[in-house]
């Protein structure tokens, strides 16, 4: 009789780089599926930096049931053109996001990891990943002024933006690397459970400003755009002229600010999102959304389309590129609808200077196409609405060439 293959004891099944909410609801799945798993953060508490807009979608909510974090729920949308043209969308009492506590909501999320059986190791700097040929990985690590090496079957880098995992493993780069700039603030008067979107050259080149509100009286306020669209603008300078300087002005006079972030939004996920024994998650896939910059909805997507192929590659120790790439070909689709809704974006927004801008914006407010957009429109699923206006709505016909030129060689 054969004998079966020798397995080297580990020290756990999997490494999870990163302990951010994406990483954690991967951990806490995988756990609930009787998987060892390390989460590997860096930082010294969960939940900092901060670095986005905190935005949860109800999809994600419902995943991990933290109702409790949220600030504020969401309905809508008011639309400001880069010179006077407005429109409100959305429906009064039909949730669409929520701004959420993100401290708060990310401990969540990894409560919920260390709950399942998940470990958690704190200020551990991943420093270097070395293969254990067709078994696993040592991944070398600083904690403190001390280091130490942990071993695995799978490592994953769920480690940000800027993911050192997805680097080392040379898995390739987001299609796009956005920055932004947001500051917290008191003293701004907007509709209820109703954020704003601010659009021009001026303001956030290609792309758009926002102001969140966020319960007891404050609200998010920041910015995104592309480094070549900037010139030689800083989003820091760009935000300070959206609220003092733009025909906006006005309605920041009172703001205090409280708190300022920045951070990077990948966008258009990498060309290798697995390796041998080796998968990236989240922003270090390159999974925030095109259209918006959010990443914790796509993430948590990307996770629930593998979780148990994954669980149960990992038990039998299956973990192969080649059978990596089987257990995550779901993600094609999320490619794809990546891919079509940055081209949209681009032919509606990015790509469109500010009197086209205004045109559009004056477009969207006309009675039919609100109800269109309140019907079909949906922040994690975007390109359906944007088909929709470009078949139904005549004054956007001339683009639709274009848009299926662009969608079509995406």
């Amino acid at each position: 009789m054969g004998s079966m293959p020798r397995i080297r004891l580990m020290d756990h099944d999997v490494i999870v780089v990163g302990a951010g909410p994406v990483g954690a609801r991967l951990a806490t799945v995988l756990a609930e599926r009787g998987v060892d798993v390390l989460l590997m953060e860096e930082h010294a508490s969960i939940g900092r930096p901060f670095q986005c807009a905190g935005l949860v979608n109800p999809w994600s909510m419902q995943q991990v049931g933290l109702n409790d974090t949220v600030l504020q729920d969401i309905d809508g949308a008011t639309i400001h053109g880069p010179h006077e043209a407005s429109v409100s969308v959305g429906v009064p009492g039909e949730v669409r996001t929520s701004a959420v506590c993100r401290n708060r909501f990310d401990e969540g999320v990894v409560h919920q990891a260390l709950n399942a059986g998940a470990k958690l190791r704190l200020s551990t700097l991943a420093t270097g990943l070395l293969p254990i040929e067709g078994e696993g990985w040592r991944v070398n690590y600083r904690h403190e002024s001390s280091t130490g090496t942990a071993t695995c079957r799978l490592v994953v880098g769920a480690d940000g933006a800027h993911s050192r995992v997805r680097h080392w493993l040379r898995c390739g780069r987001p299609k796009e690397m956005m920055i932004g700039n947001q500051v917290e603030v008191t003293g701004f008067d907007t509709e209820e459970r109703w954020l704003e979107m601010f659009t021009g050259m001026a303001i956030a080149p290609g792309f758009f400003a926002w102001a969140i509100p966020t319960g007891f009286g404050t609200h998010r306020v920041g910015l995104w755009s592309a480094p070549e669209r900037l010139d030689e603008a800083s989003p820091e300078a760009l935000l300070h002229a959206l609220m003092h300087t733009s025909r906006h002005a006005p309605r920041f006079a009172n703001c205090q600010v409280v708190a300022r972030y920045c951070g990077p939004i990948p966008g258009g996920m990498v060309r290798r999102p697995v390796r041998e024994r080796a998968m990236l998650f989240g922003d270090a896939a390159g999974l925030a959304k095109p259209t918006t910059g959010g990443g914790i909805g796509p993430g948590f997507k990307q996770v629930s389309l593998v979780a148990d192929a994954l669980a149960n590659a990992i038990h039998a120790d299956r973990l192969s590129e080649k059978a990596l790439k089987k257990i995550s070909r779901p993600w094609d689709d999320l490619r794809r609808h990546q891919t079509r809704a940055r081209a949209l974006r681009n032919l509606f927004l990015t790509e469109s200077d500010d009197d086209t801008l205004e045109r559009h914006v004056a477009i969207f407010a006309q009675p039919d196409v609100t109800a269109m957009i309140n019907r079909l429109g949906d922040i994690e699923h975007p390109v359906p609405l944007g088909i929709e206006m470009l078949r139904k709505v005549p004054s956007f016909r001339p683009l639709a060439l274009k848009a299926g030129w662009a969608m079509l060689t995406a």
